[in-house]
C-alpha cells in the first residue's frame, strides 16, 4: 500500500489535532501506530519513506515470528497496511523541528505543520551523514549493519567488519559462526572496546585485524565484491562477499529535537520502562535508543509498549512518571 501525503495547515483554519503523532515509520513506529489506532486514537505517522530506515533497506529478514523470508520493505509495508486498516494515517515527509513544551505538541515538516497530544519518536539510527562510495548503492546486497540479522547469509564466505567499538567487535565475533574469514578494519590503531572482547577477537583464527584502516570504497556491481581501504598509508583491495559497517557516525536521528530532550552516551534518547522520555507524553522507541539488539521484532515490541502507555497517558488510567534518569 502506498503512503499518501496529507494536506492542510494553518492557512486552512489550523492543523488537525491528532491524539498521537509518530515520527518514523519502521517496525517500531508502524507497530506503535497499529496499537494506537486499534485503541481508537487518532494516529498520524510522519516518515521519510518505506526504505529510508535500516529495516526497510534490509534485503531479507528470516527471523520475524510468524513470517518466512521477507524483505525489510515488505515487512514494514505489511505492518503499515495493518495499521492503516485500523485508521492510522501515514504521510511521507521529513520532520524539521518540534516543540515538545507546547500543548498539543507541534511538529514542523518540509511541507506541513502537525499537532498531536502525544508524540512517539521512532527515527532510528541512520544518522551518519557521509557514506563511502558504493555503500548506499549496495545496502541489502552485501552491505549490512546487523550481523545478528544477516550473518547467516554469508556462511562459508569472507566478510569485512568496519568499526572499533564493543558493538563492532561483538558483531564480528557473531560472524565467526558463519563466515570463513572476517577482515576487521578498525579506523583507529587501538580498539575502543572491552579488553576481554578485544582479546577474544585477536585470538580467533578466523579474524584478521587491520589497525588504522580507513574504508574508502565498497566495491561491486550487483553485489558486494570487495572493499577498498587504506591501511597504514597503503591502499588495499580486500575481496569479500559482505561488509558490516559500525562506524560511530551511525548515530540516532535526533537533530530535529534541538536539545529539548536529554541524551545518553552516543546521542541515544533516554526512556523509562514505559518508553517515556523526560517529557511526559513524549515517548521514544527503536534504534534511536541505541539498544544493542537491533532486531525488527524487538523494535516492534517497543512500539507496542509505547502505544499502550500513550493510550493510558491520554485516558488518565495511569499516571506515568518519567524515571529515565535511573
Amino acid at each position: 500500500m502506498e503512503t499518501f501525503r496529507l494536506t492542510g495547515g494553518p492557512s486552512l483554519g489550523g492543523p488537525e489535532v491528532y491524539d498521537v503523532v509518530i515520527i518514523g515509520g519502521g517496525p517500531a513506529g508502524a507497530t506503535a501506530a497499529l496499537y494506537a489506532a486499534r485503541a481508537g486514537l487518532k494516529t498520524l505517522v510522519i516518515d521519510k519513506g518505506l526504505t529510508a530506515g535500516a529495516a526497510g533497506m534490509a534485503g531479507q529478514i528470516v527471523n520475524f515470528p510468524g513470517l518466512g523470508p521477507i524483505s525489510g520493505a515488505d515487512l514494514v509495508r505489511r505492518i503499515r497496511e495493518q495499521a492503516t486498516s485500523f485508521g492510522a494515517q501515514f504521510v511521507t515527509d521529513r520532520v524539521l523541528r518540534v516543540d515538545l513544551k507546547s500543548d498539543p505538541r507541534q511538529v514542523w515538516t518540509g511541507e506541513g505543520f502537525y499537532t498531536g497530544r502525544v508524540l512517539i519518536i521512532a527515527t532510528g539510527a541512520m544518522g551518519r551523514k557521509h557514506r563511502v562510495p558504493g555503500e548506499e548503492r549496495l545496502i541489502g546486497r552485501g552491505v549490512s549493519y546487523c550481523a545478528t540479522c544477516d550473518g547467516a547469509f554469508f556462511r562459508g564466505q569472507e566478510v569485512a567488519v568496519v568499526g572499533n567499538t564493543d558493538e563492532a567487535v561483538e558483531e564480528a565475533l557473531t560472524l565467526t559462526r558463519f563466515a570463513s574469514q572476517i577482515h576487521f578494519l578498525s579506523p583507529t590503531r587501538d580498539l575502543n572496546a572491552e579488553p576481554a572482547l578485544v582479546r577474544e577477537l585477536r585470538e580467533n583464527q578466523k579474524v584478521t585485524l587491520y589497525p588504522a584502516a580507513h574504508l574508502e570504497e565498497v566495491v561491486g556491481q550487483e553485489r558486494v565484491e570487495g572493499v577498498r581501504a587504506r591501511v597504514g598509508g597503503e591502499e588495499r583491495l580486500i575481496p569479500v562477499a559482505g561488509v558490516f559497517i559500525y562506524l560511530q557516525g551511525s548515530a540516532p536521528v535526533t537533530d530535529f529535537l534541538e536539545d529539548q530532550l536529554p541524551l545518553g552516551e552516543g546521542g541515544c534518547l533516554l526512556v523509562d520502562e514505559n518508553f517515556q522520555t523526560a517529557v511526559p507524553g513524549v515517548f521514544a522507541v527503536g534504534d534511536v535508543l541505541c539498544r544493542h539488539l537491533k532486531q525488527a521484532v524487538v523494535a516492534a515490541a517497543e512500539g507496542a509498549i509505547a502505544a499502550i502507555a500513550a493510550d493510558r497517558y491520554l485516558r488518565g488510567r495511569a499516571q506515568l512518571r518519567p524515571d529515565w534518569s535511573r
